[in-house]
């Protein structure tokens, strides 16, 4: 067998090689999605947390392959290896709002115990937008954004049909994102406490429904709000990129975004559909990348407008059919009409 005394790896614009050492002596040479630092990145001057560790200040985790993905004071990367990846097919990272004096004492690798964790504590999923392809719009003319909406069913972006001004909290979205590198969106569909009355991200609650867009706005704002995470009412470049990311690491293909979502959504038609609206993460294959009931069960608004005054909704709910609705579909309503709704979260500086 022929040596080599030189190896030359090609890669594209922005993947990298990790090189390690395997258990039989064996040299790894894995591609790697690389993380971009613009110019108004702080990612590198971040102190750092692992897996399964509470953040004590705004931090930064980076997995084993070495992406990263900002954390915020207060709440916990997960320990389950599939919430703590952040590129990959069904894998993402997932923090969890749990006590600090609690943390210490998880057995991450106890089922039962997650389940716990996951139907006690809310929980967000990192969207790791700068290592999507430049694709998508935040003028509605120009496809060369990552973070921004994708026109997955050759809708109209225009002043008159869909559109969305990148002012106000949209920019400080982007913003942010341009910063970090990404953003936070809730986990599961959004559910009222019983006792509190305030707004969850958890698992195995009834979502919470029949609410205005007016009132859903109010409450997006307040959900999650700290020195370092605010909240708000989901635009379209946060659901459309979110789809993106769903699309590009093959957990969904386009067309079981942009054509019929039918398998991987609660609808009509649906094989075994319970024919109406089921708790949040009530089952497996209603979830990508660690977001559960993604498509269907409910309507969702967002603040993406259409026409005039009226709201785009998105997702699809129980009661219509997956491929009439499916993920990527939008549909325009008179924002006092009452729907679900996601939420999605950003880091301040």
């Amino acid at each position: 067998m022929r040596r080599y005394e030189k190896f030359v790896f090609e890669a594209e614009k922005g993947i990298t090689f990790k090189v390690s050492e395997g258990t039989s002596g064996e040299l790894i040479v894995k591609a790697c999605k690389q993380l971009s630092i613009t110019s108004k990145n702080v990612i590198s001057e971040l102190p750092t947390v692992s897996a399964g560790k509470y953040a004590e200040v705004l931090s930064v985790y980076t997995d084993n392959d070495g992406n990263q993905a900002v954390v915020p004071s207060g709440w916990t990367v997960s320990g389950v290896s599939k919430e703590n990846t952040i590129w990959g097919k069904d894998v993402s990272v997932v923090i969890y709002c749990i006590p600090k004096e609690k943390v210490y004492d998880i057995d991450w690798t106890n089922p039962d115990e997650v389940e716990t964790l996951q139907r006690t504590y809310d929980q967000l999923v990192w969207t790791p937008a700068n290592l999507l392809e430049a694709n998508g719009t935040l003028d509605g003319v120009s496809f060369t954004e990552k973070f921004g909406r994708r026109n997955f069913r050759n809708e109209e972006f225009s002043e008159s049909e869909y559109h969305e001004p990148l002012t106000g909290e949209l920019a400080l979205q982007k913003e942010s994102v341009d910063k970090y590198d990404g953003y936070y969106s809730t986990r599961y569909d959004i559910s009222q406490d019983e006792e509190t009355g305030k707004p969850r991200s958890i698992k195995g609650a009834a979502p919470w429904t029949n609410i205005d867009y007016p009132t859903m706005h109010k409450i997006g704002s307040i959900i999650f709000k700290s020195e370092t995470i605010t909240s708000h009412l989901m635009y379209g470049a946060e659901y459309d990129t979110r789809e993106e990311w769903v699309i590009e690491t093959k957990a969904k293909t386009l067309d079981e975004i942009a054509k019929d979502s039918t398998k991987w959504g609660n609808y009509w038609n649906t094989n075994g559909a319970p024919k109406k609206v089921v708790k949040t993460g009530s089952r497996e294959e209603w979830c990508a990348n660690n977001i559960y009931d993604f498509t269907g069960n409910v309507d969702e608004w967002t603040q993406e407008q259409s026409k005039s005054s009226y709201r785009v909704i998105r997702g699809g709910g129980y009661d219509g059919d997956g491929d009439d609705c499916p993920a990527g579909c939008r549909s325009f309503y008179n924002p006092l009409l009452v729907f679900q709704h996601w939420f999605s979260c950003h880091a301040l500086y």
